[in-house]
């Protein structure tokens, strides 16, 4: 299948966007288009084990993976001679986006519907098992032989989703001490997270000056749902706010 990353170079001031679990840049890339259309140079990567033919391959990496595509995309960015870079992403990427904030120096970073703070509610179990088995009938497999592998990718998932719930459980001790620019943005009709723990990551971030936005009418996928046009205006007037000192 086709790399989805993409990489639109427009100006000096440069923004990683960061794509949802079992998912691709695809989500973000009307956003990417968006910036690019303010001279805003983005890139997008793919990643480890997303944009694949099978689901099942994301249950073949681990968050640590995630971490280093992130910190890689970072590098690859200051090695095109962008020197300042802020970070977001759309749920899974929104923590990714956190974690780099955390362990390198981002301009900023943001979350778009993420559950980059502990959280016990959600449907993204459910909803990941019925995408994969979805996508396996698409791809040929028979209801016998995904029955029978049922149990081993329901482990693997299990263990997938518990890998990330203690990342987060590690980062948000560390989110009260972070004095940069925070960006969060959260759809009131959100379908897999409890959309309130929105408000217990702004009040996390206790020191930063934090830019919250509730979308009423918004799903999960904030930057695809009825409000984007408004998300995309507000990250730009977030961005603009910004103390850019490459122009």
């Amino acid at each position: 299948m086709k790399d989805k990353s993409f990489y639109f170079k427009g100006g000096k001031r440069a923004v990683l966007l960061f794509h949802a679990y079992s998912s691709t840049p695809n989500d973000v890339r009307m956003l990417g288009r968006a910036l690019e259309r303010e001279n805003y140079t983005v890139y997008s990567p793919t990643f480890s084990g997303h944009g694949t033919h099978d689901l099942e391959d994301i249950l073949e990496v681990s968050p640590k993976d995630w971490i280093e595509d992130a910190k890689k995309a970072f590098q690859f960015l200051r090695e095109e001679g962008y020197q300042e870079v802020a970070a977001f992403g759309l749920s899974l990427g929104g923590i990714i986006a956190t974690k780099l904030m955390l362990d390198e120096n981002l301009l900023a970073s943001g979350t778009f519907s993420s559950p980059a703070i502990h959280n016990d509610t959600t449907n993204v179990r459910k909803e990941f098992l019925d995408f994969m088995i979805a996508k396996k009938y698409k791809n040929g497999d028979s209801k016998e032989v995904i029955q029978q592998r049922l149990p081993e990718l329901e482990e693997k998932l299990d263990k997938q989703l518990a890998d990330i719930r203690k990342l987060v459980d590690e980062m948000a001790p560390q989110y009260g001490s972070v004095e940069k620019p925070v960006f969060i943005a959260q759809g009131g009709k959100d379908e897999l997270i409890n959309s309130h723990i929105a408000y217990e990551l702004k009040e996390a971030f206790a020191k930063a000056d934090v830019d919250f936005h509730w979308y009423e009418n918004s799903p999960h996928s904030v930057t695809v749902g009825p409000d984007r046009k408004e998300l995309e205006q507000d990250v730009l007037n977030f961005l603009t706010e910004l103390q850019w000192n490459g122009g």
